[in-house]
């Protein structure tokens, strides 16, 4: 039996939910996952076979604000390094027929010396955290990574364009659910309008949190505020709020939910958008990334201190739901490369 082994980046839980929705349309291919800390747990949960190896370094991030970007970038350079070691002993034990890394580049650089064909899922074909000095070693490595991606088989961006070269843009790649809508509002006792507050599996977004919950003391209306994968919050400060802690169900809750306030991660956004669930996205400042997502959605850092209103705006809002179909292309553009070779 042909089989795959995907290996998944720990940073947040978006590469992890985006790799869960392309499985389903993989049917009858051996599939495994590597990756680590709550990236695994979500994928254990989800009855994958998953092996917990990878300890990424955290974000140092206070208020909302990204501090020390190059002491992170060292960081993650010796992070890269440990995952060439393990990756090439998970390769050599699996030889797998296709390697598929959702922004886990130290496996594509083991398979691509193995001849094995690489699969690359990224919404990201450059990093821009540092300025100054740091951006000297920073630009070395975008184009260490460039030439990576130059030699995959294929490139998956989950955002709609047009394809170039080997990249092919799928559209966004989201999970599904079978239930309704009001199946889901009932399963999660979801009776009042209902904001649901979500930062991932750190404390980097405990910021968010806190401005939300001072933001809905001030709603008048019958409304409940519901805080899913969050961190350890301050005794107290979770009276007249839910807490649902981790789960590994976050687009069934954003679907019946009537407003998602999340920092800007894609998947996140992405889900929001499919669901027609208005959100509001905020970024943490000086992460590129984010801040770029958040701008495609209207939304900056600064928006945090103006959160009353924006929830006061977006709960009158209309559901726009859409049909995204980029998890299934997805898995097409990897059963072809399996098929090729």
């Amino acid at each position: 039996m042909q089989n795959i082994t995907f290996f998944c980046s720990p940073t947040g839980l978006g590469h992890a939910t985006r790799d869960s929705a392309i499985i389903p349309h993989l049917q009858n291919i051996q599939t495994k996952f590597v990756t680590g800390t709550k990236a695994a747990k979500f994928l254990e949960e989800c009855k994958f076979d998953v092996d917990n190896l990878y300890s990424q370094p955290k974000f140092d991030v206070e208020n909302g604000l990204l501090q020390h970007p190059v002491k992170w970038l060292l960081k993650y350079y010796k992070f890269y390094k440990d995952c060439k070691n393990i990756s090439a002993k998970i390769i050599e034990k699996e030889k797998p027929s296709v390697v598929v890394s959702d922004e886990d580049f130290a496996s594509i650089t083991i398979a691509q010396e193995q001849n094995i064909p690489t699969v690359l899922i990224t919404d990201v074909l450059e990093t821009k955290f540092t300025s100054g000095f740091g951006s000297i070693i920073e630009k070395i490595m975008n184009r260490s990574m460039r030439d990576i991606m130059k030699k995959c088989d294929v490139v998956i961006m989950p955002e709609e364009g047009d394809d170039k070269n080997n990249i092919r843009r799928v559209g966004p790649i989201v999970r599904t659910t079978k239930e309704s809508r009001e199946e889901l509002r009932n399963k999660y006792s979801f009776d009042k309008k209902t904001i649901v507050v979500s930062v991932g599996g750190t404390d980097a977004g405990k910021f968010l949190i806190d401005k939300t919950f001072e933001a809905y003391t001030k709603i008048k209306d019958d409304v409940e505020l519901v805080i899913v994968a969050g961190p350890s919050l301050e005794k107290g400060s979770l009276k007249n709020a839910r807490n649902l802690g981790f789960v590994n169900n976050l687009h069934e809750i954003i679907f019946a939910a009537d407003l998602i306030v999340s920092l800007a991660g894609k998947s996140t956004i992405d889900e929001s958008k499919a669901y027609g669930t208005p959100g509001i996205f905020i970024p943490i400042k000086n992460h590129f990334e984010q801040e770029d997502n958040a701008k495609k959605e209207g939304f900056s850092y600064e928006d945090v201190n103006r959160l009353d209103s924006l929830i006061n705006n977006k709960l009158e809002e209309k559901r726009n739901p859409h049909n995204y179909d980029g998890a299934k292309k997805a898995a097409d553009i990897i059963k072809k490369i399996l098929q090729v070779n």
